[in-house]
């Protein structure tokens, strides 16, 4: 019981801070020309950005497929997929709580321990970080007009003089965190027997060991260049996922691949903010970065944060219901 009204306050929570960022999305906006934007716009290309997004789904439960293989168990792709869409459904109920989901999923169906499925879950988020920081610096070497103004004015400028107005100078900063850092590592070293006693400190501690055991089953995969081929396909497919939305509008229609490449970064870091899959974060986020950086008016920002968001949130909501009632329906047919 205690748990149910942790999980649901924790839900709600979330959802109010969604709501909160959805409200400043839209504060100030011409209702009526965001009304007669949406109205205007070519949904035609929502299809071609679902399609990509099925492709990247596709690939994505292969990649698992391919990392749970060194455990010494063999999923299909079939319950890979579902198992993995039902963990997308459930993060419309908690941020990152889908991760463990489509464990418990997986493992319930093909009869794998789900703390070992946990292991591959955590190493696959550090290479979407890892994979997101190098297209990152990829957009500042190819196109350092568009990503380095924006993130050095509207991240790093305003984070600097924060700092030197507090600290006087930057450096006396970055001592005190250095310092710190040093003497937090080693109190933790000198009583790690019993830190690991406290909660905290232990899902820390089994956090980095999961980190460490999924490094040790990339270098067993027996097929990496398709463990590689896959990685660098799904976010070849994210892109022209984001991408191809700028057609269905008129004021965004003139954006390139390059453009597409960007919004994805962008896109990418609101996601990852502890709401709802990105509700609100990703509006507001997306609807800046359009006004900031291509000087459109923040209603067609919107137009266009709302058609990427919501129709890929739609669609992985029937996709994920599908994928659950496939998963627990009852087959006289032993899945292949």
């Amino acid at each position: 019981m205690k748990k149910t009204i942790i999980q649901v306050l924790k839900f709600l929570a979330f959802f109010v801070v969604g709501l909160l960022l959805l409200w400043l999305a839209f504060r100030n906006i011409n209702f009526t020309k965001l009304r007669n934007g949406l109205l205007e716009a070519n949904y035609w290309w929502l299809l071609a950005s679902v399609f990509f997004a099925t492709i990247a789904y596709f690939s994505r439960a292969r990649r698992w497929v391919l990392m749970i293989n060194p455990l010494g168990y063999k999923p299909s792709l079939k319950n890979t997929f579902y198992s993995m869409m039902t963990g997308y459904l459930a993060n419309l109920a908690l941020p990152r709580i889908g991760e463990v989901s489509k464990c418990v999923a997986l493992g319930k169906k093909e009869k794998i321990p789900v703390d070992q499925l946990i292991g591959t879950v955590v190493i696959e988020r550090t290479i979407d970080i890892l994979s997101l920081l190098v297209i990152m610096v990829f957009m500042l070497i190819v196109d350092g007009k568009i990503v380095g103004p924006f993130l050095r004015d509207y991240v790093y400028v305003p984070i600097h003089s924060k700092i030197a107005q507090i600290f006087g100078a930057t450096w006396i900063f970055w001592l005190i965190i250095a310092f710190i850092g040093t003497m937090a590592l080693v109190l933790m070293y000198i009583y790690r027997e019993k830190l690991y006693k406290v909660r905290f400190f232990r899902k820390m501690a089994d956090t980095a060991k999961g980190i460490i055991h999924g490094l040790k089953i990339i270098t067993k995969i027996e097929r990496k260049w398709e463990f590689v081929f896959h990685t660098i396909f799904i976010w070849v497919n994210y892109t022209l996922m984001t991408w191809v939305v700028v057609f269905a509008i008129q004021s965004t229609s003139h954006l390139d691949l390059l453009d597409g490449i960007f919004l994805l970064v962008v896109g990418g870091l609101a996601m990852s903010a502890p709401v709802q899959s990105g509700l609100g974060a990703f509006h507001i986020i997306i609807r800046e970065a359009l006004v900031i950086v291509y000087g459109l008016s923040a209603e067609d920002g919107l137009i266009y944060a709302i058609l990427a968001h919501e129709s890929q949130l739609l669609f992985g909501a029937i996709l994920g219901i599908y994928s659950f009632y496939a998963l627990v329906k009852k087959s006289p047919e032993k899945d292949g």
